[in-house]
């Protein structure tokens, strides 16, 4: 089939080099524009803009699919579309210009986690297992009938950003599957059955932890934040990102956002139990570990907010 791919950040580069290995053509690449980076703010391509331009597959930059985009699209007849965290909407007239549409790899277990952020949501509200969805796109958000599934447990430990990567790889494969069933004409979708829930995307404010939540919380929304927009606190009126909490396994409660250093260890009060800070960064400078910073805050408690 002649196909058509929508991508953005790392985690579609995987579907793409699966596809282009696939026999499939892929006559054209979409992605965002470039963008500022770093702290020189130099325009710097997309992922997915640099591995097509490695694999020699032609580019259409665009921040939104309207009409400039469709056209150039609607002239490349494609079979299909296919769209891996692309970051815009597909809607008609572009939703029907390929033979059989657009089809999406979604990395949740649908119809759990509609929304832009499924996976730090679902690491975020403790979820014990998640996924990835391939399913056909229809105008409704993340609403269309699913194609295939795949089921992938959360570690304890796992960030997003770990459990992102690895859904990544194992959907390339789905997709993959999904694509060449659709050729062969073989691809049956079922319609998607259960409760709803939505997976926004994700704020600075999402970021900020509350100290007053129970560790459990506090230590999901810290795996779930990670590593963007990533986890931060303010102490002595200062942000202090966090990088690597762990729990503290029986370490004696104190008071909601209190810092202390405990045999070594740096604990900071939660709702239930303390949780350790590991690994911080604090303003203007490089990322350390806990205590070492702490030996640079010189009190023997402060409180964070």
């Amino acid at each position: 089939m002649k196909l058509v791919f929508a991508g953005t950040p790392q985690v579609a580069v995987p579907s793409l080099t699966a596809l282009a290995d696939s026999g499939h053509e892929i006559a054209a690449v979409i992605t965002r524009e470039d963008a500022p980076l770093g702290r020189k703010r130099v325009l710097t391509p997309s992922p997915t803009a640099a591995a097509a331009a490695a694999l020699g597959i032609p580019l259409i930059k665009a921040n939104r699919l309207g009409d400039a985009a469709t056209t150039e699209i609607a002239a490349l007849r494609p079979d299909l579309g296919v769209i891996v965290a692309y970051g815009g909407l597909v809607r008609e007239p572009l939703l029907s210009v390929p033979r059989l549409g657009w089809i999406n790899l979604h990395f949740s277990l649908l119809p759990r986690w509609r929304g832009a952020a499924p996976v730090q949501r679902a690491v975020m509200a403790g979820d014990d297992e998640t996924g990835a969805a391939v399913f056909q796109l229809v105008r409704e958000l993340d609403a269309g009938p699913v194609f295939r599934t795949l089921a992938e447990p959360i570690g304890r430990h796992t960030t997003a950003g770990g459990l992102l990567e690895s859904l990544s790889f194992s959907g390339a494969r789905l997709l993959r599957t999904v694509v060449n069933e659709l050729a062969a004409g073989t691809a049956r979708a079922a319609e998607q059955h259960g409760e709803v829930t939505l997976a926004p995307k994700l704020t600075l404010e999402d970021a900020q932890i509350d100290w007053s939540a129970p560790a459990a919380s506090v230590y999901n929304r810290v795996r779930g934040v990670t590593p963007e927009p990533g986890a931060f606190t303010i102490v002595n009126g200062a942000r202090l990102k966090l990088l690597a909490v762990a729990p503290s396994y029986g370490a004696q409660p104190q008071a909601a956002g209190v810092i202390r250093d405990i045999d070594k260890h740096v604990l900071v009060g939660t709702g239930t139990e303390p949780l350790e800070l590991v690994t911080v960064q604090p303003a203007g400078k490089t990322a350390m570990k806990a205590i070492d910073w702490w030996r640079g805050v010189a009190a023997t408690e402060v409180v964070a907010s």
